[in-house]
């Protein structure tokens, strides 16, 4: 039985490369500008529905995974960030307090074309706008 050894392949090399050139950040900031930092049908993890949610505007993401998918008939990249939100001091308009009020996962395919989306939220946090449907 032959052993494939792929830890010093060329491969590696040219993603590590691809991604470290790439700004990940900039799809997100894409992603929420063209859902008007809206979340439309959310279910939490105990089954309880949110006709939607806000997102504050002031977020920031961290890229904390980025990975490369192939199927038989398909190649996909995914991304997965942390969000994180600044409250604001509503008297001194000073940012302050970071949360960590999602995490998102973004997938495209091999042409950049956005293909998914999955999403857990601190549905309990302040700086996200809740509306559930009664």
């Amino acid at each position: 039985m032959t052993q494939l050894e792929l830890k010093n392949h060329q491969v590696w090399r040219y993603l590590t490369e691809i991604l470290e050139h790439f700004d990940a950040n900039a799809l997100v900031r894409e992603h929420l500008e063209e859902c008007d930092y809206k979340i439309c049908g959310y279910w939490d993890e105990e089954d309880i529905y949110y006709e939607e949610i806000i997102l504050p505007r002031t977020l920031e993401s961290e890229l904390v995974s980025s990975s490369i998918g192939i199927t038989q008939k398909k190649r996909f990249l995914q991304f997965k960030f942390v969000l994180k939100a600044f409250a604001v001091d509503a008297i001194d308009q000073v940012r302050n307090n970071v949360q960590k009020i999602a995490d998102l996962v973004l997938v495209y395919n091999e042409n950049l074309e956005f293909v998914d989306e999955n999403w857990l939220l601190d549905i309990d946090s302040p700086l996200l706008d809740v509306k559930r449907n009664h």
